[in-house]
């Protein structure tokens, strides 16, 4: 893993200038950055957090009563990067169609040895990247030895991704299978896998308990109205499998030989759909940012089916989030904002 904190890329705006950088759609859009280097710096943020360098507070919620959206808003801190950022994240139209729904989600950065502020930007691509490094990261750590094959259900944006970001991670395998119902969606995953690994194939599959049956890795990245449910019985023996949208159901999580989360807490409160007949979750057996420093256990034995539930921490998006920042201001890009001026 590299240490991004070597970087001599400017990380605030120019002495005792307290304009705010605004970084828009475009300009994140518009830097270069690869799979591998999303790899480091999201693992180097759980490594930190697991040092207890960072902090990573609960998520605070906001829903009305008839469910129509949804607001989110993450205070962190990373303590090797020395910066203190809060993400922002509003859904609208939650009954409608995934064209007319309306989504933001913003990241503000500040500089915690300055006291400046570093930059507020979009945080959709910084979310679209994190989410596939860290399923990379958990395939990784989770997986059986000898894996060689992966199964991703869903085409939409982290069914995209899903591939490349495990390639990196696991370059190993040699079976990629991919579950799909919109021919827009099946196409990009075609595309993002050539643009990083160009002489490898996406198996598009039709047959998902057989797809389901012969992975040894199980990405589900669908949207709620999939039609997909993987149930337990139909997985491979010593199975993994990852949770981050839809697409496998309850049993795969209650009846997994052991349970790991990014977040045993935010489980709790964003996993609810995967309760039993009981309305109870499974309990977790371990956090990751403790399996990837070593202080807990992921997988004990080889033979073990493992479920992991990818619910993202903002200590994540704000490494990721600072990286772009650096990059982008290194460029030049952005607007500045006179907002406490």
């Amino acid at each position: 893993m590299t240490d991004r904190t070597t970087l001599t890329e400017p990380t605030a705006p120019p002495a005792d200038d307290r304009s705010l950088c605004v970084l828009g759609t475009s300009d994140i859009a518009g830097i270069d950055i690869t799979p591998t280097d999303v790899v480091d710096v999201v693992e180097q943020a759980y490594r930190t957090l697991a040092d207890g360098r960072s902090d990573n507070p609960r998520k605070l919620t906001v829903k009305p009563a008839d469910g129509h959206s949804v607001s989110y808003a993450m205070l962190g801190r990373d303590g090797v990067r020395n910066v203190v950022a809060i993400k922002t994240s509003y859904k609208h139209g939650l009954h409608e169609e995934r064209d007319k729904q309306h989504y933001y989600t913003a990241l503000t950065i500040y500089d915690d040895v300055t006291g400046l502020p570093v930059a507020m930007m979009d945080c959709g691509r910084i979310g679209a990247l994190r989410t596939p490094a860290v399923s990379a990261l958990l395939a990784r750590e989770l997986a059986a030895p000898g894996s060689r094959s992966a199964l991703v259900i869903g085409t939409g944006t982290q069914g995209r991704l899903a591939l490349p970001f495990l390639l990196t991670t696991m370059p190993e395998l040699d079976r990629l299978m991919v579950f799909g119902t919109h021919p827009d969606g099946i196409r990009a995953v075609r595309e993002q896998l050539h643009a990083h690994f160009p002489d490898r194939e996406a198996e598009f599959v039709d047959d998902l308990r057989a797809a389901a049956g012969a992975a040894d890795v199980v990405v589900a990245t669908a949207g709620p109205h999939t039609p997909a449910e993987v149930e337990a019985d139909w997985l491979k023996p010593a199975s993994l499998c990852v949770l981050v949208g839809h697409g496998i159901g309850p049993s795969t999580l209650h009846r997994a030989d052991r349970v790991i989360a990014t977040s045993a807490a935010q489980m709790k409160v964003t996993g609810t759909d995967m309760a039993d007949e009981h309305g109870e979750l499974r309990e977790v057996d371990a956090e990751f940012p403790d399996v990837l420093a070593g202080r807990a256990s992921g997988r004990t034995d080889a033979g073990q089916s493992v479920f992991a539930y990818n619910s993202g921490l903002v200590v994540t998006d704000i490494a990721l989030g600072h990286r772009f920042a650096q990059l982008a201001l290194a460029q030049g890009a952005g607007t500045r904002v006179p907002l406490w001026q």
